[in-house]
């Protein structure tokens, strides 16, 4: 199957507060908020929504093209992404400026501050798909990216006539009521956490009900309590519970890594239960390292790591068929 992944791609500053944030705010005072962390390190790594989910998409045995700008310091990344896997002749290189950057501080509870910036990103709007790639692909990902340049490839998907899975989370504070519906029409499906659903909701004056009456596969991740998977309208969920991870360092990318597995479940024609169960256990992964591409696993080793959590059935046994072409 040919999947193309969209969005940001960037390096990831990782920081460490030793305490709670939530000890350190005061709510009567938020609307004058200053304050600063002081963390005990900080760690680089590559990263951006898209670059993580295709990274992961990579271990899985698939070759996803990654659709992005990048700036002029990407070269080394570039290696990297294509040792894992991930088909980056759809990236385009833009040699004047750098590419994005991501800085988020993460306290003892996983709460997380991030702040982004775009540098070239920025100018992922001047680019269509039509641009890089001629073929009509069965799934394009829509992941956070410049606001213009997402709408627009939403707007390129829907004539084209080429199914979409559009998944806005951190850029949902930025985008206002009518971007989200704008993103939301026509999508296959949708993959949020139960807070950006909300926050989407209360900006689209939609409810959850209205959100899976539109989406034929809405999915709302909870975090430690798992996911919820809503098809055609259905109130009723598959839930789906979490893998238990074997050491929690750091959140950063797990819903990148979540995705990743359902889109490959997903891929291979698999049940979406099931679909969503591969999410839970990529996500254990990028949970039990720092950083979002640290790491690693082969097909073999998913698949057995998944048959002591979930039962499967024998159907994960497609993963090694296609592996081994």
């Amino acid at each position: 199957m040919d999947i193309i992944v969209s969005g940001s791609i960037a390096y990831d500053y990782l920081m460490r507060f030793p305490g709670r944030f939530s000890e350190h705010l005061l709510p009567e005072q938020l609307h004058r908020l200053s304050v600063s962390f002081l963390v005990e390190d900080m760690t680089r790594h590559w990263g951006g929504v898209a670059a993580n989910i295709a990274y992961t998409l990579g271990l899985m045995g698939m070759r996803p093209k990654l659709f992005g700008t990048v700036g002029r310091d990407f070269s080394d990344y570039r290696t990297w992404l294509e040792n894992a896997g991930v088909d980056t002749s759809t990236v385009r290189q833009l040699d004047d400026v750098f590419c994005a950057s991501f800085f988020v501080n993460t306290d003892l509870e996983n709460n997380q501050i991030a702040s982004f910036y775009s540098g070239a990103m920025a100018r992922a709007r001047d680019f269509s798909l039509s641009d890089v790639y001629n073929g009509k692909p069965d799934y394009i990902i829509i992941s956070p990216n410049d606001p213009t340049a997402m709408k627009d490839l939403a707007n390129e998907c829907r004539e084209r006539g080429i199914p979409f899975i559009y998944d806005p989370s951190q850029q949902v504070p930025r985008l206002n009521g009518d971007e989200l519906l704008a993103g939301i029409n026509g999508a296959a499906m949708m993959i949020v956490n139960a807070y950006e659903a909300e926050m989407i909701c209360n900006k689209t004056g939609l409810t959850v009900d209205d959100l899976r009456a539109r989406i034929g596969i809405l999915v709302i991740t909870q975090g430690r309590d798992g996911s919820d998977i809503y098809t055609n309208g259905d109130k009723i969920a598959v839930p789906v519970y979490p893998v238990p991870a074997e050491d929690i360092l750091d959140p950063t990318g797990v819903g990148d890594g979540y995705r990743a597995g359902f889109i490959c479940g997903l891929a291979h024609g698999l049940p979406l239960k099931i679909c969503g169960e591969m999410g839970s256990l990529c996500a254990a992964y990028v949970l039990e390292k720092v950083g979002p591409q640290s790491h690693h696993f082969t097909v073999p080793e998913f698949i057995g790591r998944f048959r002591t959590a979930y039962d499967d059935g024998g159907l994960l046994d497609i993963l090694l068929k296609k592996a081994q072409r």
